[in-house]
């Protein structure tokens, strides 16, 4: 593979994986940081933060022709500075009379351009490595994206506690913006520089406009017509309902005051709670979860990947009923419902690579992940209304009810007795 020039995949792997996982953590979990400080109601936060997964929902119908304008190394540069400049955008609205309009705004153009970075950086990763390098640092940007999680739902956070003792909630999340607006331009300088400029991202002579638009045809067509078409869509749809309900609100009533029903935690609170107690019980449980079905196969694990992705949301029951004051009890409750919700999203993501085999795989593999997004996107559109008419103890006991759902679609699978075993 000829690259222009030498460069230690050590040395752009894991800053391009935590560029990625940082703007998607900033536009799915900050935002609604933002506007539950600045005041607005549950049913306000969620309807407007679930819309910011419109990108990733739609994100394969244009994810095909980025390969119709420059390179894939070109794509990654121009979107971590457009990434900046949205959050530039975000910091600089965030402070005005017309913060709703202008964050809202600048949030779309951070989800978009978050979304398109995606595609640019995976691309660019099979691109710029051998397949012996692929299989190596798979774990490493892995890692990498989820360090990201850490620093987004954990330190910015926690780093906003600490600014709101010193300015109102508008100068504070200005602050944390422009920081990363700052972060995000010395990334796309590095990144310009150090990354490798392989052959293959250069060869555009035989793409055309007409060809790709033919090929996605194909694909897409194929996709709706492979076995399971139907019951697949619905098991990505269905099958983390409860998860996707839960995720919007668990964030709003983990800082409700203890009067209106909350919890009560202090940001710093929270960023240590969510950010990485939280983080902690998603990544060991994904890791367990792998290693499960890599030795007995996806079949034999799904029903208990299916319980642990549901029956412990009841940890949440146990929040909004006993409404504890200590951060330990408030800390154990989260790592088990994540901790359950990574093992079972194993299930999740296998199910999509083994219904994604055969031609187009890498295509139908990114339709599949356009559902997943929209099976968050669905539920968050109504969550906040649900839990402002019913208050947070009846909300969890109906997402404990809704637990029904994910245990009907996975009875429909039809799962090879083989599939996942190492």
């Amino acid at each position: 593979m000829k690259t222009g020039r030498k460069t230690s995949p050590w040395a752009w792997i894991p800053s391009l994986y935590f560029a990625e996982g940082l703007p998607y953590i900033a536009v799915t979990v900050l935002s609604i940081q933002v506007y539950m400080q600045l005041g607005l109601s549950d049913s306000e936060i969620t309807f407007y933060a679930s819309w910011l997964y419109l990108p990733w929902v739609i994100k394969p119908l244009w994810s095909p022709f980025l390969d119709l304008v420059k390179t894939k190394r070109w794509w990654i540069v121009v979107m971590q500075l457009l990434v900046g400049a949205a959050f530039a955008g975000v910091a600089f609205t965030v402070n005005t009379s017309l913060w709703l309009q202008g964050t809202i705004c600048f949030f779309w153009l951070l989800a978009f351009s978050s979304a398109t970075h995606d595609v640019a950086a995976d691309g660019f990763y099979m691109m710029g490595l051998n397949p012996h390098d692929q299989a190596f640092f798979v774990g490493i940007r892995s890692t990498f994206y989820r360090i990201s999680m850490v620093v987004g739902k954990g330190g910015l956070i926690a780093l906003a506690g600490f600014l709101h003792r010193e300015f109102d909630v508008q100068w504070t999340w200005s602050l944390v913006f422009y920081g990363l607006t700052a972060l995000f331009i010395g990334l796309a300088l590095y990144h310009r520089f150090i990354l490798p400029r392989p052959q293959e991202d250069a060869d555009r002579e035989r793409l055309s406009a007409r060809r790709l638009l033919h090929d996605f045809g194909q694909t897409f067509v194929s996709f709706f017509q492979k076995e399971q078409a139907l019951t697949t869509i619905c098991f990505l749809l269905l099958f983390r309902l409860p998860e996707a309900l839960i995720m919007p609100i668990s964030q709003l009533f983990l800082q409700t005051p203890q009067a209106k029903g909350g919890l009560a935690l202090t940001e710093i609170a929270f960023g240590t709670v969510n950010g990485i107690v939280g983080v902690a019980g998603l990544l060991s449980g994904g890791i367990i979860g792998g290693m499960m079905v890599s030795r007995d196969g996806l079949r034999r694990w799904l029903w208990p990947m299916t319980a642990a992705i549901t029956l412990p949301n009841i940890a949440y029951v146990y929040l909004a009923y006993r409404l504890p004051s200590s951060v330990f009890a408030v800390g154990a409750a989260v790592f088990i419902e994540n901790f359950g919700y990574g093992f079972g999203f194993s299930a999740y993501m296998l199910f999509m690579i083994y219904f994604s085999r055969g031609e187009h795989k890498t295509s139908h593999y990114a339709l599949c992940t356009g559902f997943m997004a929209l099976s968050m996107m669905i539920p968050g559109l109504f969550a906040g209304a649900l839990a402002e008419a019913v208050g947070y103890r009846w909300f969890f006991v109906i997402v404990m009810a809704v637990c029904v759902f994910p245990f009907l679609v996975a009875h429909r699978l039809r799962i090879e007795g083989d599939f996942g075993k190492k």
